[in-house]
């Protein structure tokens, strides 16, 4: 489910910031981001906010420099055409708060009632610009939060002017422990945008096609102990993590997501539980994938356009397999271990996924038992797919257990899974199993499909002279002729030592 972002200013006029006195002006782009510190004044915050899309663990007091950011690129500004509009009470302010001698606090205090909503916004606009101290922004903001002034115009601007900060931090090669920073301030000054910051960062960054910035940032915010949670619906959290491999997986770089979770739960770091069945999903499509291809290579080879795959190449197929099945399984394990059992449903489904696209039967029958044990029952149809991968493995003990559902079946599943059991065998090779089925199936008053039936005359047909297959044949004929599926039949037989032909009619 793909997700989109949007941080945009709507609803003032026009297209350009007009201080129109005191030569206020606000420029609107430039090349290049930096920043600039200070000691010219110093405090400290401690920031704890209960009710935070942040929750900051062990958050040390941050000290409070002097910033300048790179002018704001609104998609809509602020515009002011009636000078009469903005009073002296605005430019008092603006060079009040220029001159840092008081706390913006205690300005803003002080001219409240001189101040309106529009000339507030203003200040925060001001501030934002090149060559202004950003803080100024930050702190007007807090101050407005307190004083419960703010409505949604001004959240909608002040959430585009950090966008914009962030976005100027990743386009200028900023440090991924600036953009951090900057998100850990806005959650300081009680700014709450509609949706996760964190997560916006990380796709200002894939849509940069800063895989690698995208990496930093995500262990960063694990390494301070940042993180986002977020109900995803269904009683999950989502996190940096997750939607980072998420978004690996959207774009078809399994393996990259999968890496990507098990190298930062290796390096030390925490990821998200639910990361773990994300990185699961992104094994079972690699895997899916990978069995397209091996049909495809096989297809070739029967018709020649490739040579047999030698023993060197069909031992680095099957060592890629199990190594992904290996991850699949570590994965499978940290979950178990770190999560609550409400997920163990999910964590067996995954691993029966796992075994069903690697054509593992045993394995994924386990899966099966577990998850109705865990009080997840898997779908029938999953049944008879692990069914049809034991027949074709020939898997006996498998198949006797998966057949117990029989009993309890309507007459329309049974004949489906019966049709899926008759499949495997003849994938499998085994046909003299798979005649006997056709024959289990006409007992039960269940008829194959006509190219089922059709294909195990076939292959009984081409080994008819194999010990057991003509007797094998002879049965099937009889009773698919009893059961008006077939005409009568002719047998020759040709005894090679006596030059005898023996011609039967079945």
């Amino acid at each position: 489910m793909e997700m989109v972002f949007a941080c945009r200013f709507t609803p003032l006029t026009e297209l350009s910031l007009h201080f129109q006195r005191h030569r206020f002006l606000a420029s609107q782009f430039y090349q290049t981001f930096f920043w600039k510190h200070s000691l010219r004044r110093i405090s400290t915050r401690i920031c704890n906010h209960q009710n935070s899309s942040f929750v900051l663990r062990k958050r040390q007091p941050k000290t409070r420099e002097y910033r300048l950011f790179k002018s704001v690129e609104l998609d809509q500004f602020l515009t002011s055409d009636d000078e009469d509009e903005m009073g002296e009470g605005f430019f008092e302010a603006i060079e009040e708060l220029e001159r840092m001698t008081r706390e913006p606090s205690d300005i803003l205090e002080e001219m409240n009632d001189r101040l309106s909503s529009r000339e507030l916004q203003l200040v925060l606009v001001y501030f934002s610009q090149e060559g202004r101290d950003s803080w100024c922004a930050l702190e007007v903001f807090e101050w407005l939060k307190k004083e419960n002034k703010v409505d949604s115009e001004t959240m909608e601007l002040m959430v585009s002017i950090m966008c914009s900060w962030v976005k100027k931090l990743i386009e200028g090669e900023g440090d991924v422990g600036d953009v951090v920073d900057l998100l850990v301030d806005m959650d300081c000054v009680g700014l709450k945008p509609g949706f996760s910051m964190i997560e916006k960062v990380i796709s200002m960054y894939c849509e940069r096609e800063k895989k690698e910035g995208a990496v930093m940032f995500v262990k960063e915010v694990l390494r301070r102990g940042i993180s986002y949670e977020d109900d995803d619906g269904e009683g999950q959290k989502g996190g940096p993590t997750g939607y980072l491999a998420w978004k690996m997986m959207v774009e078809g770089n399994y393996r990259d997501a999968t890496k990507l979770v098990i190298d930062l739960r290796e390096s030390g770091l925490r990821p998200e539980i639910y990361s773990y069945l994300i990185a699961m999903t992104a094994i079972v499509k690699e895997l899916n994938e990978f069995a397209k291809a091996l049909r495809k290579l096989k297809g070739f080879v029967r018709s020649g356009l490739v040579a047999e795959l030698d023993m060197e190449n069909i031992e680095l197929i099957e060592k890629y397999q199990s190594d992904l099945l290996a991850d699949g399984l570590r994965l499978s394990n940290w979950a178990s271990q770190e999560g609550s059992s409400s997920l163990y449903g999910l964590i067996h489904e995954r691993l029966l996924a796992m075994y069903i696209c690697a054509g593992r039967g045993v394995e994924a029958e386990r899966q099966l038992w577990e998850m109705k044990l865990v009080g997840k029952e898997a779908d029938g149809d999953l049944y008879d797919i692990v069914l049809a991968i034991c027949a074709s493995q020939k898997e006996a003990s498998a198949i006797s257990r998966l057949l117990t559902r029989l009993e309890v079946s309507s007459s329309l599943r049974r004949r489906k899974t019966l049709s899926w059991l008759l499949r495997g065998y003849i994938k499998g090779g085994h046909i003299v199993d798979a005649a006997e089925t056709v024959v289990k199936m006409l007992d039960l008053g269940l008829y194959p499909e006509y190219l089922d039936r059709a294909a195990v005359l076939q292959e009984l047909r081409k080994k008819i002279q194999q010990p057991g297959n003509t007797q094998a044949y002879i049965n099937l004929c009889k009773r698919l002729y009893d059961a008006s599926l077939i005409g009568p039949c002719i047998l020759y037989l040709y005894i090679k030592k006596y030059k005898l032909w023996v011609i039967k009619m079945l």
